[in-house]
């Protein structure tokens, strides 16, 4: 299985920004998918993730009320939607993914060592 991250760039602050993350050469409606973030010398942090049906999304507390994650399993694609940028969430944004039905998405899945399958990171900039 391939991840494929894009939609990264340059946004000022109070922007918004939509992240996608193709997959191929799996079963992507079976993958659980994460997103995390690695800000300059900091370690990757998870971000949100969604189960294999889209219905249930989960968030990290620095990011809930301004980012979603919606899927598309039809066309093998994750979003993450990113609204009321700030400086600090300036960081290379990775998707994550991994087998498993989980009903609730939250029961599943905060540490980067829980994905099987990474995409490559795109990078998000956001100017003060």
């Amino acid at each position: 299985v391939q991840l494929q991250a894009f939609g990264g760039g340059v946004v000022q602050a109070g922007g918004s920004l939509r992240l996608s993350c193709v997959a191929s050469g799996g079963t992507f409606s079976s993958y659980h998918m994460g997103w995390f973030r690695q800000a300059p010398g900091k370690a990757r942090e998870f971000v949100g993730g969604v189960n294999w049906s889209g219905g249930s999304t989960y968030f990290a507390e620095s990011v809930k009320g301004r980012f979603t994650i919606s899927r598309d399993n039809a066309k093998n694609t994750v979003y993450l939607q990113m609204n009321s940028l700030t400086p600090e969430d300036t960081a290379v944004y990775y998707c994550g993914g991994r087998r498993g039905n989980y009903p609730v998405a939250s029961r599943c899945c905060y540490q980067h060592s829980d994905y099987t399958y990474w995409g490559q990171g795109t990078l998000v900039t956001v100017s003060s």
